[in-house]
């Protein structure tokens, strides 16, 4: 088997289109996703303190990040618009920043990775954006499916 023949969204001539799901079952499918926003020992302590001058950062970034999943179609070309049932986001203050998770869940035709992974990366991006004038060397790293579940390929779960 070529590798364009095991690529879902490339049609026989090489063309990327849209997937046709329209014959799958609806199963409940579910998704879980985390990254991770690398910032100043200084900026850690100041979300610890409840410092930053912009106000309360993951309260912030967790709603960024469920509206984010929700606009996965529009930001992502190939996604489905399918219906979310639930977006849990987590933040937690590490020592070397913030770490996220995700967890999306649907009850469609087509998975949810790319919106759990859409809901991490817009919440650290909000973080960034909030923190960006007193450490402007923050980043995001290790964004990642962590697990799946539901569908024809069943679960799966990073090694």
């Amino acid at each position: 088997m070529s590798h364009k023949e095991e690529l879902t969204h490339i049609n026989a001539k090489g063309d990327s289109h849209m997937v046709d799901v329209a014959d799958r079952d609806v199963t409940v499918r579910t998704a879980t996703a985390s990254g991770l926003v690398l910032l100043s020992p200084a900026v850690v302590a100041l979300l610890r303190d409840g410092a930053i001058p912009k106000g309360d950062v993951l309260a912030t970034a967790r709603v960024a990040g469920i509206m984010g999943a929700k606009r996965t179609p529009d930001l992502i070309p190939l996604c489905h618009p399918i219906a979310l049932h639930g977006v849990i986001l987590e933040l937690e203050i590490v020592e070397t920043g913030v770490r996220i998770n995700s967890s999306v869940k649907t009850a469609d035709r087509t998975g949810v990775e790319m919106e759990a992974l859409t809901a991490v990366s817009i919440a650290g991006l909000t973080v960034i954006d909030m923190v960006k004038a007193i450490d402007p060397s923050a980043s995001m790293t290790d964004i990642q499916v962590e697990n799946k579940d539901g569908g024809r390929n069943g679960h799966w779960t990073r090694p």
